[in-house]
């Protein structure tokens, strides 16, 4: 099986044997722990892909036995991520026992169904295509990989002669088939008349190993990556160049980003001509050092290799004929430049489809890019949300690798079209798309909110998340956005620093939305602070710095945001959080209610102004919000209490019992204001919602 060994160049060593020891009693969870740190390595296996399993001795509950059980990654699950409720537990005599009444490949898919009468834990999660492979071959643990070396090696033109030259008679080879029960058949086939060997390599496709224990399995996989990873290095090496050397050469970085910021929303458009999309952008240096390469026009259109890798990039990149440092200030002309790409990708997918089409394929999914090529400056993708995009650029990244290392020993081979339109539509694959949860009713749009946390801004962030937008969160303070940061799922909530008096912090919040997410759907200004003092001792700074956060912000954000808007063509929301104040004379309270009046007539001449661009422009008055808002921890407090003759305490209830509902009012209820206006008024605009609990002098008409 290997020396066991504890140091690796090409892979990451993860195994702790003081967390093993406390799983000793436990086979399943020591399974799943060696699954989650094979998953934790990019370079072995992505997210999503490749599955492991285990076979324990469990007690039937009906006749009370000991039988076989098999552990294996359910269904769409992720070996990184996996846990108990992700995986399926089946009889291996009834899985086994399958053989019998197979018919044969063309009856392929009917097996599937067939391994829910093999559930041994019925709250199991549904069995993957996968579950034969395991299932017939008699190791305890047994591990399947799609490791970039190893799938470099079999996607080579002569793969299974340089897995000869690598591994002598100890690794089989089975030449390409589509996963499934008869797959499982071949591997075990492959093993019975290869008794010695520790592990077999998937033409195209991917590796599997095994062994006794789940350390031993580790260890070979391990040692299987990193025995190929090593022969492609020593390659590359004596070669001395990789993708036929570079061709361009990149733009600095800090200029790739500009590139890409501004780049992003026309791409956005283009790419969400049937579904809007989310985006992704990297320069990684192993993308730029495959975009930039003499080769790139060779291999981009060959496609990937690894079913898992095009299921989730797509046949084929589109490469965008645009040269690094071209000028992209007008969005008409950048546009009008790479349109034709477009089309002419969307009509070779068609084409693509209509050649090898079933009768019984399902009807042609969207036929616009997932990966977008930009020599010089990084590669997009775009799906339907972040982590969708994101894990298609990591599934592309791995196709670079195997591309490279297939190129250094050999030459790159991919699957035939058919055989990649066979995976891609494939009626399982569509079956699993089918059960997917519907989609929230802000998935696909992305918001930028200001002043967003704390009171308010981070009540209206969570209600946006949790109805499945991406958000940005900003705030003029590093150190507030830096606390909540780690709250987020990354591939939700990004956060920047914006400063809304300042045209460049809001450019660069902005550029950041592009950058991570591909442009910019709802534009929420919640910035804000209060002054509450006497006309006499309101100063010209009170004045001044009221009207630049509230007013000036506003215009500002709007400005740039509306650009961005216009460019994407998909319309747009902006709703700005002004105040009750705006509406009602009060004492105390002139530079504040002036400010707030401003923005709520900005709201109304913005409305009427971007109507035609479907970009809705919206008001929700807040009145008397304290649980939460940053502003009553201040002198407002102070200040409006000694307006209303009473004590800091007593303003909760003073506001409470003062409109009609004798209701607080929360940050929360704000929130739900603002999502009224995205997600039910959609066909308001230039209107206001008060959320006061009803107050008669603040009514709008």
């Amino acid at each position: 099986m290997g020396i066991a060994k504890k140091t690796y160049t090409y892979v990451d060593y993860l195994w702790d044997d003081k967390k093993a020891a406390s799983l000793k009693n436990d086979e399943v969870a020591l399974f799943l722990y060696r699954s989650n740190i094979l998953g934790a390595d990019l370079r072995i296996t992505n997210y999503g892909g490749g599955n492991t399993s285990c076979k324990t001795i469990e007690k039937d509950p009906l006749t009370n036995e000991n039988v076989e059980v098999m552990w294996v990654k359910g269904s769409g699950g992720d070996i990184g991520t996996l846990t108990r409720s992700g995986i399926a537990g089946l009889y291996i005599e009834r899985l086994r026992n399958l053989k019998t009444i197979y018919k044969g490949i063309e009856y392929e898919d009917e097996m599937v169904s067939l391994f829910n009468h093999c559930l041994y834990d019925l709250n199991s999660k549904a069995p993957s295509i996968d579950t034969p492979l395991h299932g017939l071959l008699p190791f305890k643990h047994i591990d399947h990989l799609h490791p970039d070396a190893v799938i470099a090696i079999a996607a080579a033109k002569d793969g299974e002669k340089i897995t000869k030259e690598i591994w002598g008679d100890t690794i089989g080879w089975i030449p390409w088939q589509r996963p499934g029960f008869d797959l499982g058949i071949k591997l075990e086939e492959c093993f019975k008349q290869n008794p010695n060997i520790r592990g077999i390599i998937l033409e195209s496709h991917g590796l599997f190993t095994w062994g006794n224990t789940s350390y031993e399995c580790y260890l070979n996989s391990l040692e299987v990556i990193e025995m190929a990873s090593a022969y492609i290095e020593n390659k590359i090496i004596q070669n001395g160049k990789v993708f036929g050397g570079q061709k361009i050469k990149s733009l600095p970085p800090s200029k790739r980003k500009e590139q890409a910021a501004i780049l992003a929303p026309i791409l956005r458009k283009l790419c969400s001509s049937e579904n809007r999309m989310v985006g992704h952008f990297t320069d990684d240096d192993r993308v730029l050092t495959y975009i930039n390469s003499n080769d790139l026009r060779k291999l981009a259109p060959l496609g990937t290799s690894c079913p898992d890798h095009f299921l989730r990039t797509k046949i084929k990149p589109l490469v965008l004929d645009l040269k690094p440092g071209e000028n992209l200030s007008s969005s008409n002309e950048v546009t009008s430049l790479i349109e034709p790409l477009f089309k002419q990708y969307r009509t070779d997918y068609k084409a693509y489809y209509d050649s090898c089409k079933h009768p019984d394929s399902p009807a042609m999914r969207d036929a616009n890019p997932v990966v977008i090529i930009y020599p010089g400056v990084g590669m997009f993708t775009f799906a339907k949300n972040k982590q969708t995009a994101r894990v298609a650029s990591e599934f592309y990244v791995n196709a670079i690798n195997v591309m490279r290392g297939s190129e250094a020993i050999s030459e790159y081979t991919a699957l035939t079209r058919q055989e990649a339109f066979n995976i891609e539509y494939w009626l399982l694959e569509e079956a699993k798309l089918k059960r997917m949860p519907p989609e929230k009713p802000l998935s696909r749009k992305i918001a930028l909110i200001t002043g967003a946390t704390g009171g308010i801004g981070k009540a209206i962030a969570d209600k946006l998340l949790a109805a499945g937008a991406n958000v940005v969160i900003t705030d003029i303070q590093n150190e507030a956005l830096q606390q909540i940061a780690n709250s987020y799922n990354k591939d939700e909530v990004i956060t920047a620093v914006c400063d809304v008096t300042n045209p460049k912090s809001i450019e660069d919040a902005y550029k950041e939305a592009s950058l991570n997410f591909g442009g910019v759907d709802i534009i929420i200004h919640s910035a804000g602070l209060a002054v509450s003092k006497p006309i006499e001792e309101t100063t010209e700074s009170d004045w001044n710095l009221l009207q630049n956060v509230l007013v000036k912000g506003q215009f500002l954000l709007v400005q740039k945001g509306v650009e961005i808007m216009k460019t994407q063509a998909f319309g747009g929301n902006i709703i700005n959080i002004a105040s009750k104040n705006g509406l009602v004379a009060g004492p105390n309270n002139v530079g504040y209610g002036t400010a707030k009046a401003a923005q709520q007539h900005m709201t109304r001449l913005l409305a009427a102004e971007l109507g035609r661009d479907k970009i809705r422009v919206n008001t929700i008055n807040p009145d008397g919000v304290i649980v939460g808002s940053k502003i009553w921890e201040g002198k407002w407090a102070e200040g409006r209490a000694k307006a209303y003759g009473i004590k800091v305490e007593e303003l909760p209830a003073h506001y409470a019992k003062r409109n009609l509902l004798n209701e607080i009012i929360l940050p929360e209820d704000i929130a739900n204001a603002v999502f009224a206006f995205l997600a039910v008024l959609d066909k308001s605009t230039g209107n206001t919602i008060n959320v006061d609990g009803g107050m008669p002098n603040a009514f709008v008409r």
